[in-house]
């Protein structure tokens, strides 16, 4: 298909698949079923991305990056996702990619030297630490308890979060907290940066989670208690934690849709070329009209996920919010994305479950998608209210009415 991608996505694009293809894939084979990819296995990677000019396309020059527009690095990300490899190569995976976002946005020039440049440069690792244990923000960010109170020139921290994804690995966490119990959550939440080391942050547990093998990805309970650090940590404006955090999400939830769409988009090149091979029932698979019905409509929605996530990224280029095309590609992309996978292994029968091939470790990796970055029902609800706003009560004039 053709999008109305710049020369210089596309260039870049075409660069990435051939990076995946000939270093990233071939890694990732040798450790299917026998993971985790070792540390310095992603950091050779990753010195072979910053030679062919890949690493971080997405951040600026002056801090290690590519100085890409977002719009024009998408096509890339979703080259990246073909591999499970592939984005911590480039640097473009999650949390560190959305918190890099982060402390580009709002971050103060200290900051920036202090956490942004050697996050971009793999010297360290970060989490975005959230999301907490009912009776706390889940689905409903507004039910946030965690809180964080001003002594003299510091911020005291107390609060208990989970599913801080690379928690247990990071050197610094980007904590959400209540800094205005009087107000309205969306008005009285902050950001704050906090070293992983400090007195106070206890990594509780690594939570056991459906997926991950391949990476050894992690997602931590934390404990916040009285954790103190210098007023200068506070990340953008006091109060304005909810307003920092939507700015963040917006981007990293169509980059999730692009990284997933590739790992869509290599299940089916893995499922075409198995029932290509694959002879049963006088003949090969692939030409079997359930098969290639089946890979038809794959291609189509996937068409529609990367159409609908590139309208999005566009709207955000222009300086809006964005917030229901943001929503329906992420719901939509998330449920596409699950289904094609989910469908290329079953074509590919024991060796779908297998782990000769990427599809088992896909399969366990992307159902977390439909809950990262904002539940399905949490998107729905969005576009649901956005759809009632404003309506036409006039289209219904003509009914019958019981007037007994």
């Amino acid at each position: 298909m053709e999008y109305d991608d710049t020369e210089t996505a596309s260039e870049l694009a075409g660069r990435v698949r051939a990076f995946v293809d000939d270093r990233v894939i071939p890694v990732e084979r040798d450790y299917l079923g026998d993971g985790p990819v070792p540390d310095e296995e992603i950091a050779a990677l990753r010195e072979e991305a910053r030679g062919r000019d890949l690493y971080a396309p997405q951040i600026p020059e002056e801090y290690g990056g590519q100085g890409l527009d977002f719009r024009d690095v998408l096509p890339a990300f979703e080259e990246a996702g073909r591999s499970l490899l592939g984005p911590p190569a480039l640097h473009v995976g999650a949390p560190d990619e959305g918190n890099m976002h982060t402390l580009e946005l709002v971050g103060t020039e200290a900051q920036k030297e202090e956490y942004l440049r050697p996050l971009v440069a793999g010297d360290v690792r970060s989490g975005f630490s959230m999301t907490e244990p009912a009776p706390g923000g889940g689905s409903d960010p507004k039910m946030i308890r965690s809180e964080a109170r001003k002594e003299d020139d510091e911020w005291v921290i107390d609060g208990h979060k989970w599913w801080t994804t690379q928690g247990s690995e990071a050197d610094f966490l980007i904590v959400m907290a209540r800094t205005d119990p009087e107000a309205h959550p969306y008005e009285g939440t902050s950001l704050f940066l906090v070293d992983a080391d400090a007195d106070g942050v206890e990594i509780v547990r690594d939570i056991p989670h459906v997926g991950g093998d391949l990476l050894g990805s992690s997602h931590a309970e934390i404990r916040y208690d009285g954790v103190r650090v210098p007023e200068e940590n506070l990340l953008g404006e006091e109060n304005e934690g909810f307003a920092h955090a939507q700015q963040r999400l917006g981007p990293a939830r169509l980059t999730h849709c692009m990284r997933y769409t590739g790992m869509a988009a290599r299940s089916l090149e893995v499922a075409k070329a198995y029932t290509e091979k694959r002879e049963a029932f006088g003949g090969n698979l692939s030409e079997k009209q359930s098969v290639r019905f089946t890979v038809a409509e794959a291609e189509t929605r996937l068409h529609a996920v990367r159409t609908m996530v590139r309208d999005a990224a566009e709207r955000i280029a222009r300086g809006e919010e964005a917030r229901v095309p943001v929503s329906m590609s992420k719901t939509y992309a998330a449920n596409v994305v699950q289904e094609v996978v989910d469908d290329c292994l079953q074509l590919c029968g024991g060796n779908g479950i297998g782990k000769d091939l990427p599809l088992a470790d896909f399969y366990e990796d992307v159902r977390a998608f439909r809950l990262i970055d904002g539940a399905d029902e949490v998107h729905k609800r969005v576009v649901a209210r956005d759809a009632f706003e404003d309506v036409d009560a006039s289209q219904v004039e003509g009914i019958t009415r019981y007037e007994g």
